[in-house]
């Protein structure tokens, strides 16, 4: 457990890595898009598909650090008025969901990317499965924490991250 606990900690730092690198990416591509088009009147053709594409990838890559963090919002109306077994059961309900959402996550994000596999973007020319892939990579960091939050509620263990 305490292995499986320090291998997300690891993760969910090299996805915040990635993320401040792909945001620092995105920024200064549209920031050189906007410096080309209104001071040289020449826009870059491929700056907006560049920037739409890093921004599949911080959402993705984002709502698994945002999970982690437990940033995530949500509404807790009844957690206070339950006694602590029925917190730890909701929890524990609440885990298997997100779990059962993030395997169709990966699930169908595989699918589509089969089904794009032979697609490429207008402007790059990129694959679009590279794209795609977006999809089933966050579905899957996203399950391996839900995995350890999971385990830490079913234990009996600390929520701490």
């Amino acid at each position: 457990m305490e292995l499986f606990a320090r291998f997300n900690a690891l993760l969910n730092r090299w996805v915040e890595r990635l993320l401040a690198a792909l945001g620092m990416a995105m920024a200064a591509t549209v920031a050189v898009q906007v410096v080309c088009r209104y001071l040289f009147n020449n826009s870059l053709f491929w700056s907006e598909e560049v920037a739409r594409y890093l921004l599949v990838w911080l959402t993705f890559l984002g709502a698994a650090a945002a999970y982690y963090r437990g940033v995530h919002p949500g509404i807790d109306i009844f957690s206070p008025y339950l006694g602590p077994g029925l917190r730890r059961g909701k929890a524990i309900t609440v885990h298997l969901v997100c779990l059962a959402f993030f395997l169709v996550m990966i699930w169908q994000g595989a699918v589509f990317g089969h089904f794009v596999r032979l697609q490429t973007s207008p402007s790059l020319a990129l694959p679009m499965w590279l794209v795609v892939l977006a999809i089933p990579v966050g579905g899957a960091i996203l399950a391996c924490h839900c995995l350890l939050f999971l385990l830490r509620d079913l234990g009996g263990g600390s929520r701490d991250r």
